[in-house]
């Protein structure tokens, strides 16, 4: 048996190295074996507005090529119904001929009337595939009409080739999608996932495509297009980008009456919203008359901030979308295809429990009230999210071109089941998408660049590191180096990259993402834009702040700050800095300068500091002053005692001074001292303006300093305050963590 399509296990249709089909030469044996150069006979069936947005594409490739193909068109379901637009016309105006309407739909918009529609289906479809003779039926999704020409065709022996198998979403679409699957014999899929999917359902991976989702094609290069005069058509001349919201939620069959309950609580909170919406009708499904009715009752038709329609042109509807401040609802345009423009999404209910998702998507799975859905909207309204490519690059209709063509209609027309080991489902539910939620940390200090995967739940699952380059080059190169390193390992380790955060010395405007100006530390490094180098390399959104407020962020996500509406975070390293989280959140300041503890002043004449003013705390008990001192009394060969030794190429540090004091060396002893009074006023100071009900002592020095910090505001500071505890952080890595909650923080504000 002559194989007649190459594997796809090592295809990606994102992927650089992409795999095609057989070769000209192959593909030309193929269709001499079908018959003298015989062109395919391709017949599409499309049963309503949706699934036809996924084949008008095929369609479209497949009349291009006549020396190839002819194309049959049926038509049914909803399409011919008046009070669901008669979206067949659509089809007339995009110049194909239809060559059969069968009317299918018993109306009641029940269970019952869904299975006498499948069973009329299937009363009329056999004429019309005798009539047609068609070598190949293309099948859409997961609809009930789709399944009865799925159930037509494999019992008339006629090849099938269903689009969008191997996918997770709901309600009763799951099980009618499988069962497609179970009688088609090429599949054409969307994800991995899906093609892992339909591997799993013992499908033949010799008849399985991962193409992307037709759809795709047009969707990746509508946005450019002229929009706004379809804005104004469908929602009025005063309406403007991004100020408006798109509303589309159909019935959940398996339960009608929840699901009903949900959208009268949707309905309530865009009305509270007060934003101007395009509403259209739901779909045909068992239901929908009861929705009809709560929009009705409602008033949503007459409601002077709704546009309520039953159909808007496929074209047009992406333009409405691509450009809307939000869309809501549980149709599964929603979760796939407004990804590509990073629309946000408020996704409701379990209709789409399943799909893969962008990161534009926030699930309401349940609500009791208004509220949730109302915070939602809230949350998500008018935001931009990355463009999301989870479905396709834009490329899937030739894929499916050079598919069909590849089909040896010689070849035995009975399935061949496949049954490999079963791979490990992974669960998209929401416990597990919080486990593997994970954002890149990166840390810019003045000797080491760092980058780490980390863990929602804060565990550094994989670190990099290397020294910090002394140009602006160097750095920004080395900087993506890693993070395209780190992300690539994150796939393997099961990671789910949210996005990257970073942490670096300075001062930093994190709205722009901007170092505005460095520390003496880190060379070259002001004025310099680090998200927009990273996000478009990465293609994720991007977060930047310094490394006192990623201490403070990691303290409260992480540390001993979590929970506490006010606390002070005071950083002792090379350099001393500090984070202040008041009413739950991180104060910046004016000019994003807040919280620059260690250039407190506590002494009028005190040493010189970096800053250029005297008597700083960074002055006394930063790593550089101890540095300093030390060197002072290694000079005068008063650094040394008994127990200490020193190579003649090691530089003193401030640990050789800790070293000295620990072991009897009075002057190192004095040194110290004078380091954490300095850091003690510098507390009180803070515990009377900021009055926080904790101070948490961060960094390598922290521990050396804590007891003379205690007795000095036991000394020095007012009584009310003298009660506030002072500890030390017990985090290994606060800037990574700190880097790292800034993305993770942001996501866990979008969870319902």
């Amino acid at each position: 048996m002559e194989t007649h399509v190459h594997r796809y296990k090592e295809k990606s249709f994102w992927g650089p190295h992409e795999l095609y089909f057989a070769n000209l030469s192959k593909r030309k044996k193929i269709m001499e074996k079908n018959g003298n150069n015989r062109k395919l006979r391709v017949c599409v069936a499309t049963c309503n507005r949706a699934d036809y947005s996924k084949l008008a594409p095929i369609m479209f490739g497949i009349k291009a090529e006549p020396q190839f193909f002819e194309l049959d068109v049926v038509v049914l379901g909803s399409h011919l119904i008046d009070d669901y637009g008669n979206t067949y016309r659509m089809i007339e105006q995009d110049d194909f001929d239809i060559n059969t309407r069968l009317h299918t739909i018993v109306r009641g918009e029940d269970e019952a009337a869904m299975v006498e529609s499948v069973g009329l289906a299937l009363v009329k479809l056999p004429d019309v595939l005798n009539r047609l003779k068609p070598d190949i039926m293309i099948v859409h999704g997961d609809r009930f009409d789709a399944l009865a020409v799925a159930t037509s065709a494999a019992l008339m022996n006629i090849r099938i080739l269903h689009i969008e198998g191997g996918e997770v979403s709901g309600t009763i679409d799951d099980s009618i999608r499988h069962a497609i699957t179970k009688l088609a014999h090429y599949h054409v899929c969307c994800t991995r996932n899906a093609e892992q999917h339909l591997i799993s359902m013992c499908e033949d991976h010799d008849r399985i495509l991962l193409a992307g989702c037709p759809s795709y094609d047009k969707l990746l290069s509508a946005k450019n297009k002229d929009y706004m005069s379809i804005i104004r058509m469908w929602l009025g001349d005063d309406v403007k980008p991004k100020d408006y919201i798109v509303a589309l939620q159909h019935p959940v069959t398996t339960d009608i009456k929840h699901s009903i309950k949900m959208f009268e609580l949707t309905l309530d909170a865009l009305i509270s919203f007060n934003k101007r919406t395009l509403i259209l009708f739901p779909n045909i499904d068992a239901g929908s008359k009861e929705m009809v009715r709560v929009m009705r009752k409602k008033g949503v038709e007459h409601h002077p901030n709704f546009r309520a329609v039953k159909h808007v042109p496929f074209d047009q509807f992406i333009q409405l979308v691509a450009h809307a401040g939000c869309m809501i609802g549980n149709s599964s345009c929603g979760v796939r295809e407004v990804g590509a423009f990073g629309t946000p999404v408020i996704n409701l209910g379990t209709r789409q429990i399943g799909r893969e998702t962008g990161e534009n998507v926030l699930h309401v799975r349940d609500a009791d009230t208004q509220d949730k859905i109302l915070q939602a909207l809230h949350l998500q309204f008018g935001k931009q999210y990355p463009c999301s490519k989870i479905y396709g690059d834009g490329n899937a209709v030739p894929r499916i071109l050079k598919f069909l063509k590849s089909i040896d209609l010689q070849e035995p027309l009975q399935k061949k089941f496949c049954f490999p080991p079963v791979k490990e489902n992974i669960s998209k539910d929401i416990d597990h998408i919080l486990e593997t939620q994970s954002a890149l940390a990166v840390d810019l200090g003045g000797t080491n660049l760092r980058v780490a995967i980390v863990s929602m739940k804060g565990e550094v699952v994989k670190k990099y590191t290397q020294s910090n380059p002394k140009t602006y080059e160097e750095r920004i190169k080395l900087i993506l180096q890693m993070c395209v390193e780190a992300a690539a390992e994150a796939v393997k380790l099961n990671c789910r990259i949210l996005g990257v955060g970073i942490s670096t010395g300075g001062r930093v405007n994190p709205r722009e993402g901007i170092v505005l100006h460095s520390t003496k530390l880190i060379q070259e490094w002001s004025s310099v834009d680090l998200r927009t180098p990273i996000s478009d390399t990465l293609h994720l959104p991007v977060w930047v702040d310094n490394d006192g407020n990623c201490a403070a962020l990691a303290e409260r996500k992480f540390g001993q700050g979590k929970g506490l509406e006010n606390f002070v975070t005071l950083i002792t390293g090379t350099g001393i800095g500090g984070g202040i989280i008041h009413q739950h959140e991180l104060i910046h300041g004016s000019s994003f300068c807040a919280a620059e503890l260690g250039h407190l002043v506590v002494s009028l004449d005190g040493p010189d500091c970096s800053c250029g003013n005297h008597g700083c705390i960074e002055a006394y008990a930063s790593g550089m002053a101890l540095q300093r001192e030390a060197k002072k009394l290694h000079d005068e060969d008063l650094l040394l005692v008994e127990g200490m030794s020193m190579k003649k190429e090691e530089t003193v540090g401030a640990l050789h001074l800790i070293q000295a004091a620990k072991l009897g060396n009075t002057k190192a002893a004095s040194i110290l001292r004078t380091a954490g009074t300095a850091l003690g006023l510098g507390v009180v100071n803070i515990l009377h303006t900021m009055n926080p009900s904790l101070v948490i002592l961060s960094g390598v020095l922290a521990s050396h300093y804590i007891n003379i910090v205690k007795d000095v505001i036991r000394q020095q500071a007012l009584f009310s305050v003298q009660t506030v505890d002072v500890v030390v952080s017990d985090l290994v890595d606060p800037a990574l963590l700190g880097a790292a909650s800034m993305v993770l923080d942001y996501t866990t504000r979008r969870v319902q």
